[in-house]
C-alpha cells in the first residue's frame, strides 16, 4: 500500500497553517479536483478523495492536534492493530499511567492492566451526510443586486418508501444477535504486559450493530435513493466570483439518523460588456471628441442603474479618470456601495470628406503649439534631453 502523504502537503501548506488557510486552499483544491469537473478521471478523483480526507482531519481541532503531534498514526485508529481497543495515544498513556499511580507495577509485575478495555467509535452512531459542492454560473447585474434562482440538483435522498430507515414498510431492523447490537466483537489477549481487551468490528452486521431481514426494495436497504431536486438558492447583493453560499440540509442524507449534509453553491459572474469590477468599484471607459475635450460638454454616463449627465471640463486630457461617488456595487458585508470611475479616452475620426479635412488643417494652423501646454512641456523636455 502506498505510503499516506502528508495531509499539510497534500493541500499545499506548511505545518502550523491557519484555519481560514486550510479552508482556502481545500477550497481551492476541492474545485479543481471535483468529479463533476472531472468526468471519468480516476487519477482526479482520487486527488479528490485525498483533499477531503486531508481537510477532514486538518479542519477539525482536535484530529489537528493529534496529527500535529503524531502523524497519521495519531488519527487512524488502525495505526496499531494490537491495540484497537484504545482511543489513541492518550488513551494508552493514560492507561499507563493509572497503572504506575496505583502500583500496578508492584511486585514486578503487570497484573494492573488486566480486564481494561478502551473506547470506540460505533459504526452504528449518527453521523452527518456527505457535503456538496455545486458550481453556478450568474450575470454581472444578478451578482450586483442579488436574486433568487432555481437549480435542479441529482443527488441522493432519503427513501420515501421507508422514510430512509433501509427496511421494508411494515418492518425495522433488529439487534444483531452476533454483537448483542453493539456493532463490536471483544475478544480478550493476554500480553507478556498483562490482558488486554481488543475489538473489531462485527463480521455479522458490518458494525452497524443491526441486521436487515426485510431490505426495502425500491433502495435495496441503503435508505436512500438517487433522484433529481428543484433547490431555490438566495444569492445576496455584492456577490463577486468564488463567492461560496451555504445551503443547509441539501447535501447528502444523514447516516444512522443523523442530520443531512450542506449544499455549496460556488459562484462564477460573468462579464459586463461596459464596466469592470474592482471590488465594489466599476470602471468605465468613455470616448470624447476633441471638441468636447476642448472646449467641455455635457455627456451622459451610463450607471447600472440609469443614465446621468456630467459635464466635462474644457481642456480635458485623454486618460482623465472622474469619480462618481456611490455609483459602485453595494458591499456584501453592508450596506455602503463602490464608486464609479470614468476614464474618459479621445476619439479620432477615421472617416473624412476633403471639406472635413481643410476644416481641420486650418484649425491645425490657428491652434498653434502655445494652447497645447502640456505638449509644449514635452517638447521643452526633448530639446533639453538632446542639448
Amino acid at each position: 500500500m502506498a505510503e499516506k502523504r502528508d495531509y499539510y502537503e497534500v493541500l499545499g501548506l506548511q505545518k502550523g497553517a491557519s484555519d481560514d488557510e486550510i479552508k482556502k486552499a481545500f477550497r481551492k483544491l476541492a474545485m479543481k479536483y471535483h468529479p463533476d469537473k472531472n468526468p471519468g478521471d480516476k487519477e482526479a478523483e482520487e486527488k479528490f478523495k485525498e483533499i477531503n480526507e486531508a481537510y477532514a482531519v486538518l479542519s477539525d481541532p482536535e484530529q489537528k492536534s493529534k496529527y500535529d503531534r503524531y502523524g497519521h498514526a495519531g488519527v487512524d485508529p488502525n495505526a496499531f492493530q494490537g491495540f484497537e481497543g484504545f482511543g489513541g495515544f492518550e488513551d494508552i498513556f493514560n492507561l499507563f499511567g493509572g497503572a504506575f499511580g496505583g502500583g500496578g507495577f508492584g511486585g514486578g509485575g503487570f497484573g494492573g492492566f488486566g480486564g481494561f478495555g478502551g473506547q470506540q467509535r460505533s459504526r452504528s452512531a449518527a453521523r452527518k451526510g456527505s457535503d456538496i459542492q455545486k458550481q453556478m454560473t450568474i450575470s454581472f447585474e444578478d451578482a450586483a443586486f442579488g436574486t433568487t434562482k432555481k437549480i435542479k440538483l441529482t443527488k441522493f435522498v432519503k427513501c420515501k418508501t421507508c422514510g430512509g430507515t433501509g427496511a421494508s414498510p411494515g418492518t425495522s431492523k433488529k439487534a444483531c444477535p452476533r454483537c448483542g447490537g453493539t456493532g463490536e466483537i471483544r475478544t480478550q489477549q493476554q500480553t507478556p504486559l498483562g490482558s488486554f481487551m481488543s475489538v473489531s468490528p462485527c463480521p455479522d452486521c458490518g458494525g452497524s450493530g443491526q441486521i436487515n431481514e426485510s431490505p426495502c426494495a425500491d433502495c435495496g436497504g441503503t435508505g436512500r435513493v438517487k433522484d433529481t431536486v428543484n433547490i431555490s438558492v438566495n444569492i445576496p447583493a455584492g456577490v463577486d466570483n468564488d463567492s461560496v453560499i451555504p445551503i443547509r440540509g441539501q447535501g447528502e442524507p444523514g447516516i444512522n439518523g443523523g442530520p443531512d449534509g450542506d449544499l455549496y453553491i460556488v459562484l462564477r459572474v460573468k462579464d459586463h460588456k461596459l464596466f469592470e469590477r474592482r471590488g465594489t468599484d466599476l470602471w468605465l471607459d468613455i470616448p470624447i471628441s476633441f471638441e468636447q475635450a476642448a472646449l467641455g460638454d455635457e455627456i451622459i454616463v451610463p450607471t447600472l442603474e440609469e443614465k446621468i449627465k456630467y459635464k466635462v471640463p474644457a481642456g480635458t486630457q485623454p486618460g482623465t479618470v472622474f469619480r462618481l461617488k456611490g455609483k459602485g456595487i453595494k458591499s456584501l458585508r453592508s450596506n455602503r456601495k463602490g464608486d464609479l470611475y470614468v476614464k474618459v479616452y479621445l476619439e479620432v475620426p477615421t472617416k473624412l470628406s476633403k471639406a472635413q479635412k481643410k476644416a481641420i488643417q486650418d484649425m491645425g494652423k490657428t491652434v498653434t503649439g502655445e494652447c497645447y501646454q502640456k505638449k509644449s512641456g514635452f517638447m521643452d523636455s526633448i530639446k533639453e534631453f538632446f542639448s
